[in-house]
């Protein structure tokens, strides 16, 4: 009986076995007929990583991928500006004048076309390009311009009024079709500025931007990786997701962990901003190309060890060292012998990828870069302003009193990066129309002026005052003059229809700007105020626009020996250029940095007094690639003058 028992006991457990095992088979089996063509997919591409793999083909992120959604979308719209002193006018029938009528009868307004005849008025075409990472509530930079046909003659002191910005797109067959609004522009114009229209003020006079003049309406979108044809696959596509989120994630509100790269097809897979990279996403794109896609930890220690070696070398120091970033805190170390390389060029480059980590070891190199090669400058900068610490702090604050102009800019931007509400740098808010900042420098008295991104003025030495005799307007209505031998500033506001008014203030050039900005003047109106100050010699130093680092440029890397040339090389391209500082639309040569040549150099076609020494391995190179970045400040100063004349006419 008890043998009998243990018989019925196997034969059960044989039977759940068999059953299980069947059902296994039979569920492996249902997986495969789901999806043969995907298996054969996934077979034949195995085979091919296989093969890549055996022949010593490198396995990167970007081997497999594009990345995409990192553009600007365009924006337009039709706006009214108005606050014209008998400059505006009537614009030709066209569809962009219907469309304004059609929306100021849709907010219920008056006579429009009156208001549109007008000559304080004119109709205007507002334009924007919107990057896809900007959030809602940032703000981009906005252009107007007269359209052909209008009787308007000059933009000079208008107003933009609330004006809705909407996509354009070129649809196939069917032409530019407008999409939802987007952002939504408005404030006071500042008048554009062109190297071609030296001959033409009138040119000059009918277009002109708003700094951050758009607000973005809607939530910025993340960016796009697409995996290439040949390797399209739900497999690839989840190994390739969990290799970057592998690399860059951040945390929820719960503490946990979550990975910054989302699967979302076979082909595509969406990508967010890591937080150090949040001014600098074209770095970020790139060191996510350069993750290893299918590498061994043995692999990876051999492939350190090699671009160790590489990252000494002045010429593959750059590609080292974003290879060595991709791949993380592992590489830190090598990252920090990096610091000790010859060149300043491979300490540069090491350091920009600490810093990116997180590791502030290479502050001093990345300060002897902005102070001594203009090329690393704006990389520089940038990479400073990665770090949450305060180890750069101190040596930017520095920076503050250099020779050069977009170095001293340059840190000063750096600065308001890292913490906007230093009170050492933290600005007056004008009006809401523009920031102030008066900084107690020590070097020679600046003033700076933007017109990209932000509109904001910055003052280099808390002391600077106004010489007599003086008289300069701020706008239409606001003048400001002072006597010789007067220890004050009078600024009046004469406008017909109104109280006259005047004040008496101190020579102090901020605080007549602060009176002026009380009267009513706009951004617009105090850079034609300073312009004009300048122009007649009643400032104490010189005024700098855009005066901001580029990426791009050139610099001469040392020969190894005296039997090869030098060859100059250039650090990353325009499209790289960090978020903090927009590029301008050339190469700027900086004033204060004249062209350099070799030290070593037996001969030399400049005058002495023209050659600056710099590093002893990496220096700026005497080109000049087109107009200048400072030559465009000064056309912009010339179209403030050029305003200046219109308004007394």
């Amino acid at each position: 009986m008890h043998m009998f028992s243990q018989n019925i006991r196997l034969r059960s457990l044989l039977f759940c076995l068999l059953l299980g095992g069947l059902v296994g088979c039979q569920e492996m089996n249902m997986f495969r007929l789901q999806s043969p063509e995907d298996e054969q997919e996934e077979d034949s591409l195995t085979r091919v990583l296989r093969e890549e793999r055996a022949a010593g083909k490198r396995s990167l992120v970007g081997d497999y991928t594009t990345i995409s959604g990192n553009r600007l979308v365009p924006l337009q719209g039709v706006g009214l500006v108005t606050n014209l002193d008998g400059t505006g006018g009537d614009s030709a029938s066209t569809e962009e004048r219907k469309a304004l009528l059609d929306e100021m009868r849709r907010r219920q307004i008056d006579n429009p076309n009156s208001i549109l005849r007008s000559p304080y008025t004119a109709l205007v075409i507002v334009t924007a390009y919107l990057p896809v990472l900007k959030d809602e509530g940032e703000t981009i930079d906005v252009q107007v311009r007269l359209p052909e046909g209008t009787e308007a003659t000059s933009l000079a002191g208008g107003w933009l009024m609330k004006c809705d910005l909407v996509e354009k797109t070129i649809v196939p067959g069917r032409g530019v079709m407008s999409g939802h609004v987007l952002a939504r522009a408005e404030g006071p114009i500042l008048i554009s500025a062109s190297e071609s229209d030296d001959e033409s003020k009138v040119s000059n006079l009918m277009r002109g931007s708003i700094p951050a003049g758009a607000v973005c309406l809607r939530e910025a979108k993340p960016l796009s990786i697409h995996l290439r044809d040949d390797y399209r696959s739900v497999r690839m596509a989840n190994r390739i997701t969990q290799r970057i989120g592998e690399r860059f994630h951040d945390y929820d509100e719960y503490g946990i962990r979550r990975p910054l790269a989302k699967f979302v097809a076979d082909s595509r897979i969406d990508l967010e901003i890591h937080p150090s990279y949040k001014e600098n996403d074209a770095r970020y794109l790139e060191v996510v190309r350069n993750i290893a896609f299918n590498e061994t930890k043995v692999e990876r220690q051999l492939r350190m060890q090699r671009l160790k070696d590489e990252l000494l070398q002045g010429p593959t120091a750059e590609r080292a060292a974003i290879q060595l970033e991709a791949i993380g805190r592992d590489a830190i170390g090598v990252l920090k012998e990096g610091l000790t390389a010859p060149t300043l060029e491979a300490r540069f480059h090491a350091a920009v990828a600490l810093a990116y980590l997180g590791v502030d070891d290479g502050v001093p190199v990345l300060v002897e870069a902005a102070d001594k090669e203009r090329a690393f400058r704006v990389f520089a900068f940038a990479a400073m302003a990665a770090l949450d610490g305060g180890e750069a702090y101190a040596p930017l604050m520095d920076l503050l009193d250099h020779p050069s102009t977009e170095t001293r800019y340059g840190a000063f931007r750096t600065l308001t990066t890292l913490n906007p509400n230093d009170p050492s740098i933290r600005g007056e808010d004008m009006n809401e129309q523009f920031m102030m900042h008066v900084l107690p420098t020590e070097a020679s008295p600046l003033i700076h002026l933007t017109t990209r991104k932000k509109a904001e003025l910055v003052l280099f030495g808390d002391d600077q005052l106004f010489s007599a005799p003086l008289a300069i307007n701020a706008g239409k209505h606001i003048w400001v003059t002072s006597q010789v031998g007067q220890d004050h500033v009078v600024v009046s506001r004469y406008e017909p229809g109104e109280p006259d008014r005047r004040v008496e203030v101190s020579t102090e050039i901020a605080e007549v700007i602060r009176t002026v900005v009380n009267l009513g003047a706009s951004y617009p109106d105090v850079v034609q105020m300073l312009v004009q100050a300048e122009h007649q010699h009643n400032l104490p130093g010189t005024i700098a626009i855009d005066a901001l680092p580029q990426a791009g440029r050139n610099f001469i890397r040392n020969a190894p020996d005296q039997l090869t040339q030098s060859k100059a090389a250039r650090v990353g391209h325009q499209n790289m250029s960090p978020n903090m500082f927009p590029q301008t639309e050339s190469d700027d040569v900086d004033e204060d940095q004249l062209p350099t040549q070799r030290s070593d150099s037996k001969a030399s076609s400049e005058p002495a007094s023209l050659i600056k020494q710099t590093s002893a391995s990496v220096e700026s190179t005497p080109e000049k690639e087109g107009e200048s970045a400072s030559t465009e400040g000064r056309s912009l100063k010339r179209s403030f003058l050029s305003a200046v004349s219109a308004y007394d006419k």
